[in-house]
């Protein structure tokens, strides 16, 4: 059993609850959390430690999107235009992808970890990740992706698929997490949709999908027109999409853990449909920036009561994986949002909801909540509570300490 003290303690729970001078009593689990009196009366006897003048104590960052295995793209693709940087991406695919070799992505885990985050939802299209995921400490919900909207082609990549998950799952362990991802509704065909979700179901399997991430992908859904016609006629022979939102989305039913990302171009009705899912959105404020998408509008989430987390998709469409770094830039787009508040909201999406999306007992700084906790110094005492959430944003590049499950990460 450890104790750690701290000038704050931000604890991400259900109150949103900020302790001032607090300090938690944790092993592999939490065992308690509250001010240090309350610590010291209770747990007498038992050295507590102090992290510092102006230390911060939070739950570990959850990064709900990511894509490891194009982890080696610094300056190879397009931004500005999403067609022009799936172009880029078909171009170049072969090139980054051998060049993501497993030291090269367990390297990008390393400073992942360092700046805090302690769990990932892994987008695999490959598997070629899956070495440097099970063998870092940072826990992994692995979803292996499933893609391909030829119609006699769909034998060879479910098997294909199928092959990819059973070797993710007999890695699994409690760090390592199998789990289904359904490329987008432009890309799977409805009979691969259909028997990868029977899977899930089956096997009580953590499901995420991209929807309408960008106007390109909404003209050819809706109305088969737009850049989509040119590049699947190029590469597919198709001149109509294989299916449409409402009826993508429907095949969700029954579901238990699902997100979809991006979703900038949801109508309402999709949103309604996503909330009646119980599904998350996971937000990836740089990709959709760096794509010159459309922003999501959180508002428009909030009023339809639709949860979201925050991703930083991967290095193909983003400079950083750093949570924080994404946090930053979270805050900066939404303009009309205010910054104070609106970090507290960020803070918990980082954690507590993407912990939720995920089925994991953690992302609360809570009793028997798994101890996943980071330790931050901020440059200088905080005057007033309500500042806090906003100048860890802010200043936060890379924390002090990390412990996983109760263990120095």
């Amino acid at each position: 059993m450890k104790i750690l003290s701290a000038s704050w303690i931000i604890t991400c729970n259900e109150d949103s609850t900020i302790i001032k001078d607090g300090a938690i009593v944790f092993d592999e689990k939490i065992i308690d959390v509250g001010t240090k009196e309350y610590i010291e009366n209770k747990y007498t006897g038992i050295e507590i430690e102090f992290l510092g003048e102006n230390s911060v104590l939070m739950p570990g960052l959850i990064n709900s999107h990511v894509h490891l295995e194009f982890s080696s793209n610094a300056t190879t693709l397009k931004y500005g235009n999403f067609m022009q940087w799936l172009n880029s991406v078909i171009a170049s695919r072969e090139e980054l992808v051998e060049k993501a070799t497993s030291k090269l992505i367990s390297k990008k885990l390393s400073k992942m970890l360092k700046s805090g985050t302690t769990t990932i939802g892994a987008i695999s299209s490959y598997s070629l990740d899956i070495e440097p995921c099970v063998k870092s400490p940072i826990n992994t919900v692995f979803f292996t992706e499933v893609i391909g909207s030829k119609a006699d082609m769909i034998d060879n990549l479910f098997a294909d698929f199928k092959a990819r998950l059973n070797t993710a799952k007999k890695n699994a362990s409690k760090s390592f997490i199998p789990a289904i991802a359904i490329h987008s509704p432009y890309s799977v065909h409805p009979f691969l949709i259909r028997e990868t979700l029977n899977l899930a179901r089956k096997d009580k399997l953590a499901v995420s999908s991209h929807f309408l991430e960008s106007p390109e992908e909404f003209e050819w859904l809706h109305r088969d027109e737009g850049s989509f016609l040119e590049f699947f006629k190029n590469f597919l022979g198709q001149e109509k999409s294989v299916t449409k939102p409402m009826e993508f989305l429907n095949q969700f039913k029954d579901i238990d853990n699902l997100s979809f990302t991006h979703c900038v171009e949801a109508s309402d009705n999709d949103l309604k449909k996503i909330k009646e899912l119980n599904a998350f959105i996971n937000h990836c404020v740089t990709s959709n920036r760096l794509l010159n998408n459309t922003k999501l509008d959180i508002d428009r989430l909030i009023d339809l009561k639709v949860p979201f987390t925050i991703g930083t998709d991967g290095l193909s469409s983003n400079n950083s994986l750093s949570m924080f770094d994404e946090l930053r830039n979270c805050l900066m787009v939404h303009v009309d949002k205010n910054p104070i508040s609106f970090s507290k909201n960020l803070l918990e999406a980082a954690t507590k909801n993407a912990a939720k999306a995920l089925s994991l007992q953690k992302g609360e700084l809570e009793k028997n909540k798994d101890a996943d906790i980071i330790v931050i110094t901020l440059p200088d005492t905080i005057k007033d509570e309500e500042d806090l959430c906003m100048n860890v944003i802010l200043h936060t590049k890379f924390v002090n300490k990390v412990f996983i499950g109760g263990q120095n990460a």
